[in-house]
């Protein structure tokens, strides 16, 4: 299957590790991966933070981006969940309404990496080799949007090496939220003081998650703590290999901030 990659712009400015990573582990499935050069961002933050009309263009660009494939994987619940629930509403509210159905066909075949694993193409055990304490925290979107529930954890299970340890209040947001984080930064940060509290005690090494987002929001708290713990994207975690992992690497796993 020819997959196109939709690598998302924070993924692409801050973590692009998370964008290769997934482009890798398709690869390794049998897939053939390629990046349509014209895509940027999806729209969500216009959104979200209430400049709807000002996202329609966003929206025209990644329909035309993305037109044609067979298949668009994202390593992001965020922006596949603003895929499936925002373009076409966009789209259709400012009266594009051509747009807004070819945003919304568009949208049946763009999957978060998760769901595309398991739910198309069927596998839970991607081969990969992650020898590490590592905890899940599902977040906001995939859980409640797109609704991924185990699909993640199933994956993880399936990971040699891998000792996977329950989160508490698993399903209690981290307090980034986009602008959130920024118009709210004293209620974010006592949500980022909950959420971290419950990663450390589980004495995890690793605190995974489908969004780098979530992730970049928590491995900033949890490196201002020095605590130890680390954030590390699942893709990146699937498309770990026991050949790839070096003595240094096998104590030290990447991380993303």
């Amino acid at each position: 299957m020819k997959v196109a990659l939709f690598a998302t712009c924070l993924v692409d400015t801050m973590v692009p590790q998370v964008a290769r990573a997934t482009a890798v582990l398709l690869e390794r499935l049998g897939h053939e991966v390629v990046v349509p050069p014209d895509q940027a961002c999806c729209g969500q933050m216009h959104v979200n933070t209430g400049y709807r009309r000002e996202a329609v263009p966003i929206v025209a660009n990644h329909v035309r981006a993305f037109a044609g494939a067979e298949a668009i994987v994202a390593p992001s619940g965020s922006c596949v969940a603003s895929i499936h629930h925002q373009q076409a509403a966009v789209a259709r509210r400012a009266g594009e309404h051509a747009l807004a159905d070819e945003a919304a066909a568009l949208a049946e075949r763009t999957y978060e990496l998760s769901q595309f694993l398991v739910d198309v193409l069927g596998v839970t055990d991607v081969g990969a080799y992650y020898p590490h304490r590592v905890t899940y925290h599902p977040t906001c979107h995939s859980l409640r949007l797109l609704r991924v529930g185990d699909r993640p954890l199933r994956l993880l299970r399936a990971v040699r090496g891998l000792d996977l340890v329950e989160l508490p209040a698993a399903d209690q947001c981290c307090g980034f939220g986009g602008t959130f984080a920024v118009k709210n930064a004293e209620t974010s940060t006592a949500m980022l003081t909950d959420k971290m509290a419950n990663v450390l005690s589980t004495h995890a090494e690793v605190c995974t998650a489908g969004d780098a987002s979530c992730l970049m929001h928590i491995g900033g708290g949890l490196s201002r703590l020095r605590s130890g713990t680390r954030t590390v994207h699942l893709a990146e975690i699937l498309a770990s290999t026991e050949e790839a992992v070096s003595p240094h690497q096998s104590t030290q796993p990447a991380v993303s901030r």
